[in-house]
């Protein structure tokens, strides 16, 4: 298949100003394309905002109207799909001309869901995907996505497959990515702890894929002043990397500032890569393991 030229976006939105973080947005992904860039991965909650330190004032058993108040706005700077917000980010996608994976928070109902979407570079929704368990205390605030959309999207650059942060430590959704043949495994996050970059370079190797992860880097600056945090200047410190199919670094890790790192991967690589392990296939023990999902259970039948 040849060389692709992708790209990590280590940035932060601007914490309930959805017209600024769109404008992040839209000059962040010009940079990445400026650069020849035809697949630009933003990190998690990138449009809608990563509410770091906030407890929404929820205690076992006790909720407080200040965090009720503080989660009405972080619901408001939600994304509809359909909705104005999303129709901007499609429309940006499509003046760029690059494949786009973003992370954003998703207004369905009355629920908000952690989401990664993945556009062509005319600005098509290829792909759709929800966090499966929101990590921790996020599940306040965050419902959980079901089997769906557990998918890998076939597009012109490659096969490419979304995994939301913490999903990365879910064996067996990584084992459905590696099982649909997965080649870019595209990872938004918020980990900054230098263990994210072991796991990056683990699934590397483990899926025989390209792995790009991309992390936030939020200051102070990008929440607002009233915003529930510490004093630290840096709330997250970045991370971002490309991974090659044997583990090893094609840019990055980065830590301590803003930056679009640029990186050439070639997938040519993947068919030798192979030889040795195919952890779906000649790696496999199928008569003592299997993976089993909604996709693999037949539909009972209707009777009328």
């Amino acid at each position: 298949m040849g060389t692709t030229r992708v790209a990590v976006v280590q940035a932060a939105p601007r914490m309930f100003d959805t017209a600024e973080t769109l404008n992040r947005f839209a000059t962040l992904l010009a940079e990445a394309a400026g650069a020849g860039a035809e697949l630009v991965v933003f990190p998690e909650a990138f449009v809608g905002g990563y509410p770091k330190g906030a407890t929404f004032g929820a205690t076992v058993g006790v909720r407080t109207a200040a965090g009720r108040a503080l989660f009405a706005r972080y619901r408001r700077a939600a994304v509809d799909i359909p909705g104005d917000t999303y129709a901007a980010i499609r429309d940006t996608v499509a003046r760029h001309g690059a494949h786009v994976v973003v992370g954003v928070i998703e207004r369905a109902g009355h629920t908000l869901y952690c989401t990664a979407l993945l556009f062509s570079g005319d600005g098509t929704l290829l792909g759709h995907h929800r966090k499966l368990v929101p990590t921790g205390t996020e599940r306040l605030i965050w419902g959980q996505g079901d089997g769906s959309d557990v998918a890998v999207v076939g597009t012109d650059l490659g096969r490419v497959g979304m995994a939301i942060c913490w999903e990365n430590y879910m064996p067996l959704y990584r084992a459905a990515l590696y099982r649909q043949g997965v080649q870019l495994y595209c990872a938004p996050t918020v980990d900054s702890r230098d263990s994210w970059v072991a796991t990056m370079r683990h699934i590397a190797v483990e899926g025989r894929c390209f792995v790009l992860g991309a992390t936030q880097f939020a200051t102070r600056a990008d929440y607002p002043p009233d915003f529930p945090l510490g004093e630290d200047h840096v709330v997250i410190r970045g991370g971002s990397c490309v991974v090659d199919p044997f583990g090893e670094p094609l840019a990055g890790p980065l830590y301590g500032s803003g930056q679009v790192l640029v990186s050439d991967v070639d997938l040519d690589l993947l068919d030798g890569a192979y030889l040795d392990l195919d952890v779906m296939g000649h790696y496999a023990r199928p008569d003592l393991f299997g993976l089993t999902t909604p996709a693999d259970v037949p539909r009972a039948a209707t009777t009328s």
